[in-house]
């Protein structure tokens, strides 16, 4: 139940920051000088705390999509392989958000 609930979270939140991406998108291709501005702006912690909730979200829709549409071809239906299955959407979503949060805050 929790990841559908985070499914639907994740969901709502990628669909809400659609004009913040939009934004850094447009500031990053648009010129030379607003790529500049786009790494300025980037470069703020609130900002990279705000992308970073986006890459987890993503990141989650993705992993937990691909398991509602096993789930719905009748794959690993049974309460056990389900729940597992759930602790596996947890976890890769959560592991690859910490290596985009360590590239983005520059660890590497």
């Amino acid at each position: 139940g929790k990841v559908s609930i985070l499914h639907r979270v994740s969901g709502l939140l990628m669909f809400l920051l659609i004009p913040f991406v939009l934004y850094l998108f447009d500031k990053s291709i648009t010129s030379e000088i607003s790529f500049e501005i786009f790494k300025a702006f980037l470069a703020l912690p609130l900002v990279k705390l705000i992308v970073l909730a986006l890459i987890w979200a993503y990141l989650h829709h993705f992993c937990a999509g691909i398991r509602f549409l096993l789930l719905d071809l009748h794959l690993g239906i049974d309460k056990a392989t389900s729940a597992k299955s759930a602790v596996g959407v947890l976890v890769i979503s959560l592991a690859l958000t910490a290596v985009f949060a360590a590239k983005l805050f520059g660890l590497f």
